[in-house]
């Protein structure tokens, strides 16, 4: 990212978002809101102004495992490295303005909209975790119930507990550990599709980690099938056993907290053995929850007159033949924005996708083929519903 922003030929628009994209191959128009910071760009980052701050706010990198103040940096490597604020939180104190040795902090300031033309797109928008329904096994009403993304900045070294794994209810370090695999995937009622065994690596991975840090762990994995399907894949889960990550194959339909310990209780049962049911206890439970299109891919979707698979992902123009392309010529999908993979599959599809553009780029004439509808007076209804469209 700070390699990008040096660069003199790519523009970096963060804490932006594109209000309007008109045009076609070789001449798209985007509108882009950069967001007001209410500090201006001439702040270096030195953080006084975070440390005097009274106010609070919901901290979302960290997601919301800890508070930050209304005035902030979004994280330790941010670009650019400069504060923000947030003004749902602000209390107008005028504090951070007192210390501000620059004069960068701005409540005036409003949101700025910008124009750029460009000949192609690449859409790599990411992707949302999903979000359970409150108290599906026991998630939003438990604090020991988190997810995989909420683990990772647990574990993560700049995260709110600087690397060292603690459950949310009291700060302990939990011993019995269980992952609960498929959460929100491959569910008729909530998302059919498999999310490419990104979850499944995600929690051999995390609960590898966790058993080199703390030797003494005894880790469980809930799961309905283990998808290791990339290079080197298989081998991994087969370490994650030997180091004795015990994997059972089994559903949890329910999950029961002790209200004096905040410890875990659930039924199940090993669906490959003859073994009968059994209640187990843990310290905290990890949902490892489906990929889902991010938020505001509908708008976007408008926007570019795209189409969307049934998984609600950008649609390709062919799904084995032209994974990269879209039926709108210049504009080119990358990573999960056409559905779930892995790093390495994103990495792949975002070098084709750059392959793709400077193919189409590189010639001085693009020819569209201008396909026209006509109408069969004989068999129209007058029902005005393609004019709509």
């Amino acid at each position: 990212m700070l390699e990008s922003v040096r660069m003199d030929k790519i523009h970096v628009h963060t804490y932006s978002e594109i209000e309007k994209i008109e045009g076609y191959i070789g001449n798209f128009t985007v509108t882009i809101r950069k967001k007001a910071r209410y500090v201006k760009d001439t702040c270096n980052g030195c953080g006084a102004c975070t440390e005097i701050c009274p106010a609070h706010g919901y901290d979302e990198f960290n997601q919301g495992l800890n508070p930050r103040k209304a005035i902030y940096i979004a994280f330790a490597q941010a670009v650019p490295s400069m504060a923000q604020i947030d003004m749902t939180k602000c209390i107008r104190c005028g504090l951070c303005q007192s210390v501000c040795e620059l004069k960068a902090i701005d409540f005036e300031q409003e949101d700025e909209f910008i124009e750029e033309k460009v000949g192609s797109i690449i859409i790599a928008t990411g992707w949302d975790e999903y979000e359970p329904p409150k108290g599906y096994l026991g998630y939003d009403i438990y604090p020991n119930v988190i997810t995989q993304m909420k683990l990772e900045r647990i574990l993560a070294p700049n995260g709110p507990t600087t690397g060292h794994l603690v459950r949310p209810s009291d700060g302990k370090r939990p011993k019995r550990i269980l992952f609960v695999q498929c959460v929100g995937s491959r569910d008729l009622n909530k998302n059919t599709y498999c999310s490419s065994g990104v979850c499944c690596m995600i929690s051999i991975k995390n609960s590898k980690l966790i058993k080199q840090h703390y030797s003494d762990s005894e880790i469980t994995v809930a799961y309905m099938d283990i998808r290791a399907a990339g290079k080197d894949y298989e081998e991994y889960y087969t370490m994650s056993r030997k180091e004795g990550i015990k994997y059972i194959r089994t559903n949890i339909s329910k999950v029961e907290e002790d209200p004096e310990t905040h410890n875990l209780k659930i039924i199940l049962q090993n669906t490959l053995s003859s073994e009968k049911l059994t209640v187990e206890e843990f310290d905290m439970i990890v949902l490892s929850a489906a990929l889902v299109p991010p938020k505001g891919i509908k708008k976007l979707q408008k926007m570019l007159k795209l189409e969307t698979s049934r998984d609600g992902f950008f649609k390709e123009f062919h799904s084995r033949l032209n994974p990269i392309d879209t039926n709108v010529p210049g504009i080119v999908l990358a990573g999960v924005a056409q559905g779930p993979k892995s790093i390495a599959e994103a990495i792949a599809q975002g070098r084709a996708a750059a392959s793709s553009t400077a193919r189409l780029m590189t010639k001085d004439k693009f020819e569209i083929k201008l396909i026209r509808a006509t109408v069969d007076k004989e068999k129209c209804a007058a029902c005005r519903l393609c004019e709509l469209n």
